[in-house]
This record gives structure tokens, C-alpha cells and sequence, in this order.
């Protein structure tokens, strides 16, 4: 009888996925029988694998068509193997952590198990199905033969799994790594259970390709992320899949589903909804599959289930100049199960299998540390609001040396990581300790880096001094460790506002951080809500005052102390003396940008109580409402058609900007601010119309009258932003790669044919 698989009794460090382990057994045994002496690489132990489970040496055909395989891609790894092993085989687990399974030609019999790490089979944490139905003859090392029952050999198979992430791409025409669906990958991988496959529209997938993996893979399990501006592409694919005759098993997350789930399990009782993070209810589907575990048992889902109670009841549509109401129960109740909050998910890493397609499509790419906020904003619906948590105990040294090799293949792209945290800093003791290590890490990597957090992790009005000497150390240490960019949600420059949106802030502790991070070098930029619905004109006038200071923004003092600094920002003239005179709205990401009542956040409840709302509109996961003054309202609205007008163009300019250096880089910066500075004459000119008309509630003829005005207003200034993008679009475009340079061409052309103004329902996340 083999020796059971051992658990692990250590947590060894995490090492890249080719390197070699500080200690391993059995170097002495031969090749194909044992412990393979001399295989320092992921490639070299997958040939040793192979060779121990096929008895003969490959040949070099076959060895070189493996090597030109990323260790990041194991379909591909799994289907040039099909032909090459004598049986079954599964290609599984984490990247940093692969492990081949093969049965193992006929006159050895057993399997052939593989780590492909280097590491020793006893290090692993295996799962806990596993235990008694896998065996291994030598678990001290990294690759020895085994057994592994039928029902071993089918977990390992099953479920077939497709993740696929949806996207308009004529809305955002440059991707970024997909985050969700690689998480789900490693946590699925992670388990053992079944293969994964990820498809991502944002890389050339279309609907149409989606469901033509559906019909050759025959997934079991199909997992649909869809967030906002994608329900039309949700409803359609979901439609798809419930209607063919045998259905797989159906989870969809997102930002989406999240505000959406009553009406999706209307639509799909059959549907599970992710609500929380999604690495432990992959997993828990994956054991459900199994039988391992009752749906009601799966972390963190919504699902149809018997009727208790009445049911649930969902929001009906209002009627103009009605409020939305409850309405009718649906026909059986939506059950929730119980959501793993994220400071229990114990690591929040990616597999790496799209990282290369990103950047093959011009892409970023995107890491995150920590999850939640330590905020809560009103007008976020978000469960983690307030609810911070770094993303485990993780070592970050094997992912990112898995990313610099991905980078290597890539010599055009901006070795940049952009860390989506919502709150990179974070709060409690070790916050700075925390930052400085993955400063740390990430310039060991090689990679400068892009993040966001919070205003206040600069200035502090409860805090001391010493405090703030220590904070503006940290963040010069933090631009010397490779930060490239740092995005700040200040999202107002004045207190009331600040206090409607619940952001703990204010106009002049904003003021004094915008002074210190400019002085102290930081680069950032920052996101600005101009029109809310619950705005009057006076806060829209001092909305426009503080985007146009000229007093914020100061000149980088790096032949200062901090002390000096510190001590300055507040002084008029050590503030005279080293501003730049660049006003303060060319730092800011996008202009004009409006509230958004998205379901479920405070804010959205706060317009429901004056009367304001109007008609959900579950593509976006919001809904429409009026402002309590209606001139702002068709301020705002004639905003969006600004906004909407230059997006493709905007977003193709920032996408670029984020995978290019130098003088190209600051070219196509040139470019947005200038699209920045036209839309800030807008917003005079906005205010200058204001002033004409009534706050009083509008008759027709003046409410045509202002919108003919606003009208113009865009006319006019459209024609002269069109002449001056000519000038800096024409002096970036020789200074570009050629495939940058046509990207940025081809957007450019669409953008300076006439066309009408019109909404696009583009969203993007303040964040990427």
C-alpha cells in the first residue's frame, strides 16, 4: 500500500513558478523512475513528468513545441500534451503551484504526479477530498509515481469550467487584465476540481465565439462577469444558456448582478448570483458539483428557492413625476446564503493565462493587495464600504516575477503594474509598514506601479505634526520606490457637497493634500463629481471655482525637507512662491463627470425622498432621476454629451498613456488635458447660462430655450477643441510605436467626423 498524501505541515515560502526549491530529496534516483536530478525549470520538470509517465525520453520535436509554451497558459500546456502521454492526464492547480496528473504508460502502470514548482508533494496543503483518494509512493519529493482512484481521476477532469468576462469594446477599445476571472481561475485551480477555461470579450471574444466554446466545450460550469453597461450582453448570453436543452450550472457576478439580483432570479430561477467575493463560491460550486455540498450550502450566493414568507419584492418602474414603488412578490423567494467577508479571504491573487493577451491587445496590467474601503460614501452600494481588509498573508515576490517574465515577451509595454485597490494604504499599525514592503517588492520586480486611495492618508485635520512629517516621507519614499501615478477620489472642493457624498472630508483639508502631494512630487490624478442632483447653483459656482484654482497645484520641491514642506503648504506665500499657475481641473481624470444614483446607495435614497427618482435602469445598475434644480439637470445632461462625445478618443489616449514612457507618454497626457481645458470652458459657459433662468420649475418654452443654448455651447467649443487636438494629436503621433501610432490614428479619425451628439451609457470605474 502507498503512503497517503501527506498535509502540509509548513507553509514554505511562495517561489515563481520556474524556480528552484532550496532543498529536495531524491536527486539520486533516475529519471524516469523518481526525482529528476538537474531539472531547474518548469519546462524541464514537465519533460521529466512526461518522461516518467511514458518511460521513454521525448524527443526533441515535441520538447521544443512544450518550451515555446508559457508556463502561465495550461490549456495550452494540456493540448500539446493530448497524443503525447499514454492516457488520461490532467494539467491542474495554481500557477506557483502546477501539478501534472498521467497515467502512466502500460508497463509501469500507476500515475505519474508532478509538481511542477520544484517543490516537494508533502509542502502542499492539499484539499481535503483528496486525502484518501489520491496516493504517493515518495511524498518528499517533486515528482514520484502514485495512485489516484476513478473517482480522483474524475474530480481532477470535472467539472469542465468556462469563465467568460463581457465587454462593449467600441465603448472602451483598449482592455485591462481581467481581474475577476483570473481570481475565480486560481481559486477554482486551487481546489484540484475540474479545468478551467477563460474567455474575455475586452480581447477580441466575441458573444458569438462564447457560445461556440459553449457548444465545443460542453462546460459543466459557466461563470458570467458582467459589471456596469453590460446587461444587454448578460441577458443575451444568459438567455442562451437556459435555453439549450441541458443547461450547465449558471453563476454570474459583478458589480452588475449584484444591484440586479431580484430581476435576474426572476428571469432565470435557475441562476446563482455571486454576491460577495467570489473566490470561495467558485470553489463551493465546484464541490457542489460533486455532491460534496447542498446549493444552500455554496458561500455567498443568491437563489430561487421554495416561497417563505411572501416572497421578495422588487421595484417597479415609476412613471415621470412618480416614485418608484414596491410591487407584486415573485413567484418563489430569492434565498441568500451567508457571503465570506473579504478579511477572511485569505488571498485575493490572479492566474496569469489572459496577461499575455492583454498585452498582445495593448492592454495593462492589474493587481490588487487589499479589498473594501475604508470609506462609506454615500453614493456607493457596495457591502464592503467602510470594511477594509488586505488581501491575506500573501507573498507578492512569485506573482510578480511571474508578471516580469510575462513582461519580458512584451518589450514595448510600460513595465507599470496598476494595483486596483480602492484603498491601497489602508488603516491600523502595520498600513505603513504594509505599503513600504510592496513598495519594496515591486521595485525588486522591476515594475513601477499605479494605485488609489484616500485624500486623508495625506492630510489629516485629528492628526499631529509628526503624523504628517511621517506621511510625507512616506509618500517621497513611495515615488522613489516606483510609483508612477497615484489616483485620489476627492470627488468635491466643497464641504457641503462633501458632506451630502458622506466622504469624511473637506475643502480645505483637500486643498492642503492636492498642495502637499504636488509639492512632494507625487504624480496624480483625481476624480471630481461636478453636478449631483441634489446640488444648488451656489454649490455648482463654488464646484467651478475649485476646479479653476490655480493655488493647488505647486511646483515639486524636492531640494525642501519635509518639515519644510509641511510647514509651508499652508502659508499664502510659500504657496505664491512655487505654484505652477496650472489650474487645478488639469489634474483631474475626467471632466463634468455627474452622479450616478446607483440602486441601493444612500445617496440614490436621499434623491428618492425629495421626489427626484424615476426609471431604473438595470443595465447600469442605477436609476434615473431628476435634480432639484431643473437648470442643473440640463446642465448635467448636456455634460454627459460632452463626456460621451470625446470618451473612445479620451480613453484610447489614457489606455496608451499607461502602457508607454517618456515623451510619448507626456504627449498623449498633452492630449487629455486638452480635451480637459475645453471642457472646463464649458462649464463657464454653463454657469454663464445658468444665471439667465429662473430657479423656479421650468415651462417648456424655457426649458427648449436653454437647451437650444446649451446646444450651442458644444457646437461652439467642439469646433475649437477640433482644432486645437489637430495640433497635439498630430505633434504626438510621430513620437508613438507604429501600433500605437494607428490606434490613436484610427480613434482620432472616427472622433473629428461629424456625427451627432448622443449618449453612450459608458460608465467606467473612477479606479482604472
Amino acid at each position: 500500500m502507498l503512503p497517503k498524501i501527506l498535509p502540509a505541515l509548513v507553509h514554505p515560502a511562495r517561489r515563481s513558478p520556474g524556480s528552484t526549491p532550496a532543498h529536495t530529496s531524491g536527486d539520486s534516483t533516475s529519471r524516469v523512475s523518481g526525482e529528476a536530478p538537474g531539472r531547474t525549470t518548469g519546462h524541464e520538470r514537465l519533460l521529466a513528468g512526461v518522461e516518467h509517465a511514458t518511460g521513454i525520453p521525448v524527443d526533441a520535436a515535441t520538447a521544443t513545441r512544450l518550451g515555446a509554451i508559457p508556463e502561465t497558459d495550461p490549456n495550452a500546456v494540456a493540448a500539446a500534451l493530448t497524443g503525447v502521454l499514454p492516457g488520461r492526464f490532467a494539467v491542474t492547480g495554481t500557477l506557483d503551484r502546477r501539478l501534472l496528473f498521467a497515467e502512466r504508460a502500460s508497463q509501469a502502470s500507476g500515475w505519474t504526479i508532478a509538481d511542477l514548482s520544484g517543490q516537494e508533494h508533502l509542502t502542499r496543503s492539499w484539499p481535503q477530498w483528496a486525502q484518501d483518494r489520491i496516493q504517493i509512493a515518495t511524498p518528499q519529493t517533486w515528482l514520484s509515481a502514485g495512485e489516484v482512484s476513478e473517482e480522483a481521476a474524475q474530480r481532477l477532469l470535472r467539472p469542465r469550467v468556462l469563465l467568460a468576462a463581457l465587454y462593449h469594446p467600441e465603448w472602451f477599445p483598449l482592455p485591462r487584465f481581467p481581474l475577476a476571472i483570473s481570481d475565480l481561475a486560481r481559486a477554482a485551480r486551487s481546489t484540484l476540481i475540474g479545468q478551467v477555461t477563460l474567455m474575455d470579450m475586452q480581447l477580441g471574444a466575441t458573444l458569438d465565439d462564447i457560445r461556440a466554446a459553449v457548444d465545443d466545450l460542453a462546460p459543466d460550469v459557466v461563470g458570467v462577469s458582467a459589471t456596469f453597461g453590460q446587461h444587454d450582453l448578460m441577458i443575451e448570453l444568459l438567455d442562451d444558456l437556459f435555453g439549450s436543452p441541458r443547461p450547465p450550472l449558471v453563476l454570474a457576478g459583478g458589480s452588475l448582478t449584484a444591484r440586479n439580483e431580484g430581476l435576474l432570479l426572476k428571469r432565470y430561477p435557475d441562476l446563482m448570483v455571486a454576491r460577495g467575493a467570489g473566490e470561495p463560491t467558485i470553489a463551493d460550486v465546484l464541490s457542489h458539483f460533486h455532491g460534496d455540498l447542498e446549493r444552500d450550502q455554496i458561500r455567498g450566493i443568491g437563489y430561487t428557492g421554495a416561497a417563505r414568507g411572501g416572497g421578495l419584492m422588487i421595484a417597479r418602474p415609476a412613471t415621470r413625476g412618480e416614485q418608484s414603488t414596491l410591487v407584486r412578490p415573485l413567484p418563489s423567494a430569492a434565498l441568500r446564503t451567508a457571503t465570506l467577508p473579504n478579511r477572511a479571504v485569505t488571498e485575493i491573487l490572479p492566474e496569469l493565462d489572459l496577461l499575455d493577451a492583454t498585452f498582445d491587445h495593448h492592454g495593462v496590467a492589474q493587481l490588487e493587495t487589499s479589498r473594501g474601503c475604508t470609506s462609506a460614501c454615500s453614493f456607493c452600494p457596495r457591502s464592503h464600504k467602510g470594511k477594509w481588509a488586505p488581501g491575506g498573508a500573501q507573498d507578492l515576490d512569485w506573482i510578480l516575477d511571474a508578471m516580469r517574465t510575462v513582461f519580458d515577451r512584451h518589450p514595448g509595454i510600460s513595465r507599470t503594474l496598476y494595483l486596483v485597490d480602492e484603498e491601497i494604504i489602508g488603516r491600523g499599525d502595520d498600513a505603513v509598514p504594509r505599503i513600504r514592503a510592496i513598495a519594496a517588492a515591486l521595485q525588486a520586480a522591476g515594475l513601477s506601479w499605479e494605485s488609489s486611495c484616500r485624500i486623508d492618508q495625506v492630510v489629516r485635520p485629528d492628526r499631529d505634526r509628526d503624523w504628517h512629517l511621517e506621511r510625507a516621507q512616506l509618500w517621497r519614499d513611495l515615488v522613489e520606490q516606483g510609483l508612477r501615478r497615484m489616483l485620489f477620489g476627492v470627488e468635491s472642493g466643497v464641504s457641503s457637497i462633501l458632506e451630502r457624498f458622506n466622504k469624511d472630508t473637506t475643502s480645505d483639508q483637500n486643498a492642503l493634500a492636492i498642495r502637499t502631494l504636488s509639492a512632494l512630487g507625487v504624480p496624480t490624478r483625481y476624480t471630481y463629481i461636478t453636478f449631483d442632483h441634489l446640488m444648488d447653483a451656489d454649490e455648482l459656482a463654488a464646484t467651478h471655482a475649485f476646479q479653476g484654482r490655480t493655488d493647488l497645484l505647486l511646483r515639486p520641491l524636492p531640494h525642501l525637507s519635509v518639515e519644510e514642506i509641511i510647514d509651508g503648504i499652508d502659508d499664502p506665500q510659500f504657496v505664491a512662491a512655487h505654484q505652477t499657475g496650472r489650474a487645478f481641473y488639469t489634474g483631474i481624470s475626467y471632466m463634468l463627470v455627474s452622479m450616478e444614483c446607483l440602486s441601493g446607495a444612500a445617496y440614490t435614497r436621499a434623491v428618492q425622498a425629495r421626489g427626484l427618482t424615476r426609471t431604473a435602469r438595470p443595465s447600469m445598475g442605477r436609476v434615473d432621476a431628476e435634480f432639484a434644480d431643473w437648470r442643473i439637470g440640463a446642465c448635467s445632461h448636456h455634460a454627459q454629451l460632452w463626456i460621451d462625445r470625446s470618451f473612445a478618443l479620451d480613453y484610447t489616449a489614457k489606455s496608451l498613456e499607461k502602457i508607454l514612457n517618456g515623451q510619448p507618454r507626456d504627449l498623449l497626457h498633452q492630449a487629455r488635458v486638452t480635451i480637459r481645458h475645453a471642457a472646463y470652458v464649458v462649464l463657464t459657459e454653463m454657469l454663464a447660462l445658468i444665471d439667465r433662468y429662473s430657479a423656479q420649475s421650468a415651462g417648456r418654452t424655457e426649458a427648449l430655450r436653454l437647451k437650444g443654448n446649451l446646444q450651442a455651447v458644444l457646437d461652439g467649443e467642439l469646433a475649437e477643441l477640433t482644432t486645437r487636438m489637430a495640433t497635439v494629436v498630430n505633434a504626438a503621433l510621430p513620437a508613438l510605436p507604429d501600433d500605437a501610432q494607428a490606434l490613436l490614428k484610427a480613434e482620432y479619425e472616427r472622433w473629428r467626423q461629424p456625427q451627432p451628439w448622443r449618449l453612450i451609457n459608458a460608465a467606467e470605474a473612477c479606479g482604472t
